[in-house]
């Protein structure tokens, strides 16, 4: 008797379920990419809290360096105050160098509410390529230190170097020391205000006072507001208190810090 065949056996299935629809591949790309793209935004702001601080540190490190070895050098051109009258010239009106080309540094600020290891240097210019490496930024065209008018000045808050991270700290009464190879001018925090980016007025010889004419010599620090963003900026004033000549030493307060930043250079 002739054997019945057998069927065939189906083919064995490789996974269970059924094949993924197009939906589902969809979906699954989809998160991959938002996946990737929370990875490279994560990336992005440690290069931005993180990497650009330390790099902008290390290099103002340089820069406070550099000015060291440049005190042994000869001074700055200085403008004669206008009636030094019969007393000593140094110790009655401040030295007021003349305004340098961009990119050179101006001196060192010290601001003991922001720390014991707070050292910035001041450069000349405002261009990304000061703020972003060099410290603060001089507003080319304003005060220079020790002069009537606004020495006028910009940083980054969180990123660069972080040179102005505390600025919402500073309390009426807080002194700011300004060096430079001239001498110490020692400037008194008064009052912060928050404007719009577009307050171009706070630059002027007079904060906020287009008429007046100046017959202090105020310091303006501007960073960006909130913290994390820049939305509006930040404005911070002082008013120069005293100064001491480069051959008198630095005030008190601030003379370990010039023996370890400056000093030992």
């Amino acid at each position: 008797m002739q054997e019945k065949a057998e069927p065939a056996a189906a083919p064995a299935r490789t996974g269970g379920g059924a094949p993924p629809s197009a939906v589902s591949r969809t979906l699954q790309i989809g998160g991959e990419l938002l996946l990737t793209a929370g990875v490279v935004l994560l990336l992005f702001v440690a290069w931005q809290l993180w990497w650009t601080n330390l790099d902008a540190d290390a290099r103002q490190r340089e820069v406070v360096k550099d000015f060291a070895r440049g005190l042994s050098g000869p001074a700055h051109a200085v403008v004669p105050p206008p009636d030094p009258g019969a007393g000593n010239v140094a110790a009655s009106a401040p030295a007021v160098a003349g305004e340098p080309e961009t990119g050179a540094t101006i001196g060192v600020v010290y601001v003991p509410r922001f720390g014991a290891e707070y050292t910035r240097p001041v450069v000349q210019g405002t261009t990304p390529a000061v703020l972003d490496s060099l410290g603060l930024g001089h507003y080319e065209g304003t005060a220079m230190p020790g002069a009537a008018g606004n020495f006028a000045v910009a940083g980054h808050r969180q990123t660069h170097g972080a040179v102005l991270d505390n600025i919402d700290a500073l309390v009426p009464g807080d002194r700011i020391y300004v060096q430079t190879r001239d001498g110490y001018y020692v400037y008194r925090f008064r009052n912060s205000e928050i404007v719009l980016p577009a307050a171009a007025d706070v630059l002027l010889p007079v904060p906020r006072q287009p008429a007046a004419t100046p017959r202090e010599s105020y310091l303006t620090m501007t960073s960006c507001n909130p913290r994390f963003g820049s939305q509006e900026r930040i404005v911070a004033y002082s008013l120069l208190e005293s100064w001491r000549p480069a051959a008198a030493g630095p005030p008190a307060e601030i003379a370990a810090q010039v023996a370890r930043t400056v000093g030992g250079g």
